[in-house]
């Protein structure tokens, strides 16, 4: 009874002190004219509910991906919301699990092999931020890193042990998803669905046309996986829902999407066939042999842009101009790219350090493959993950993320044949698939880095090792009851 009282009055306590800090909040709202202090209130709530059940807020960071929207704070800062605050909470909170209940962490998810590879990522991305031309640039990527990592890989690994919970997040990506892009497509509607209107009508969730193909491209495995597996109402929305994504993908007019989507059914078909290390191969040869090209009697000179290198306001136009080398951006990434590989060879070990390119890059390029759009004034980067990685982070980091990329597509070609459930091989493929799409587009975009690609990157890893780590668990199983039924059967 006395332990009853104790609780209640310690409750009055608390709603006595957060009534006063929401009447201290309106004041100083209203005494300074900001809304800014109104957040204080809203800010110790989300507090609270971290301490007292983080996985909600989990929940809420997933619900709240395909609908955040970029705010910019100042000119040069910008930040994700709800998202951004929400991944950096969570961070916070992994890391004082980590420091507090150790124990209630699975050890076999930190010794898998995926997770070392991340693990050399980040400690890469470390040494080369310390290291960097401008630390300061450099640090603020190395802190983006860690809290996508430890977010949406190790986090998803302490709380989705199997395929139940991991499909409850895909649905809580799906929901928001859907009625974000119907909402684009009903705005592009009314446009005429013109070429040069899509960016006008993807915002606020999306910051631009290739930010929206992008997630949705990424996401479609995922909806054809749920759509697979569900029944009744569930399965007619989802019908709706993938039907929806992929007339979104179509009318974002986005050139990556279509070729990244090109290639789903190709790469099922490998991993079907255990083919992956023979398809890595191959396409480890045709760079090789596309770059020695390039550089033999330095061919790569034939691209410099010509009158006719001009933006296109039709699709039509700028496919043509694309398979013929006349599109402005296709020219503007050959611009960046020119630059990218001098600062290779300047710095091939150390780089300049992450998050470093957009300062650099105008020292180092060739003024005849200049366009009218080179001025760069969103200062956007190299549009190439990997040649960013490389100038950024030297040779050493491209090979640990390109060890990384392929070892994810190969051990998840093998958990997938290791799988002995036909829902577990699904979720499997859809989180390789998901991720090849994800590589291919980095070969012209850099998009790890934000919350609606960083977030699926990592967190198809998590689906690959924790269906591993489940599929293992299963077997022991197995052989326990096997061989404890072996002993009985055999006991006299």
């Amino acid at each position: 009874m006395r332990s009853q009282l104790i609780i209640r009055k310690s409750l009055q306590n608390l709603f006595v002190g957060y009534a006063f800090c929401i009447v201290s909040s309106i004041m100083a709202a209203l005494f300074f004219e900001t809304p800014i202090p109104l957040l204080f209130p809203v800010l110790i709530a989300f507090v609270f509910q971290l301490l007292i059940d983080y996985e909600k807020i989990y929940f809420l960071l997933f619900l709240s991906i395909p609908v955040s929207t970029e705010v910019f704070l100042t000119d040069h800062l910008a930040t994700d919301l709800p998202t951004e605050p929400l991944i950096v909470g969570l961070m916070i909170v992994y890391f004082l699990i980590l420091l507090t209940k150790p124990l209630t962490l699975d050890r076999k998810f930190f010794k898998h092999p995926l997770s070392l590879l991340i693990l050399a990522h980040v400690f890469w991305i470390a040494v080369t931020t310390f290291t960097s031309s401008e630390i300061g640039f450099s640090l603020k990527f190395l802190l983006a890193k860690i809290w996508y990592v430890v977010t949406f890989f190790y986090f998803a690994g302490h709380l989705a042990k199997d395929e139940k919970k991991i499909n409850f997040l895909l649905w809580l990506l799906i929901i928001p998803l859907t009625l974000a892009t119907a909402k684009v497509i009903l705005h592009h509607a009314t446009l005429q669905f013109g070429f040069k209107t899509i960016n006008e009508a993807c915002p606020p969730f999306f910051r631009n046309h290739v930010n929206y193909a992008a997630i949705l491209s990424v996401f479609l495995p995922f909806a054809y996986y749920l759509r697979k597996w569900s029944v009744g109402v569930k399965k007619r929305f989802l019908e709706i829902a993938f039907i929806t994504l992929v007339f979104g993908v179509i009318t974002a007019y986005t050139r990556a999407a279509y070729v990244a989507l090109a290639l789903i059914p190709f790469a099922y078909f490998i991993i079907r066939l255990r083919l992956v290390k023979l398809a890595a191969a191959i396409v480890f040869i045709a760079l090789i042999g596309i770059l020695s090209f390039l550089i033999t009697e330095n061919k790569f000179l034939e691209l410099v842009p010509t009158d006719q290198t001009v933006a296109h306001t039709e699709l039509s136009d700028i496919v043509s101009s694309t398979t013929e080398l006349k599109d402005v951006s296709t020219m503007e990434r050959y611009y960046r790219w020119i630059a990218g590989a001098e600062m290779i060879a300047k710095k091939p070990i150390l780089g300049f350090g992450p998050g470093n390119f957009y300062h650099f890059y105008k020292h180092y390029t060739l003024n005849r493959f200049a366009t009218y759009v080179s001025d760069n004034p969103e200062k956007s980067g190299i549009h190439n993950y990997y040649l960013m990685t490389t100038l950024e982070q030297g040779f050493i980091g491209l090979i640990i993320f390109l060890l990384l990329i392929y070892s994810t597509i190969v051990y998840g070609e093998q958990v997938y044949h290791e799988s002995e459930t036909q829902i577990r091989r699904d979720l499997v493929m859809a989180a390789i698939l998901s991720t090849i799409v994800i590589d291919a587009f980095l070969l012209i975009n850099d998009m790890i880095e934000t919350d609606k690609i960083g977030s699926f990157f990592f967190f198809n890893i998590a689906i690959i090792v924790i269906i591993d780590l489940a599929n293992k668990r299963d077997k022991v199983a197995r052989e326990s009851i096997t061989n404890s039924t072996g002993k009985i059967e055999n006991t006299p």
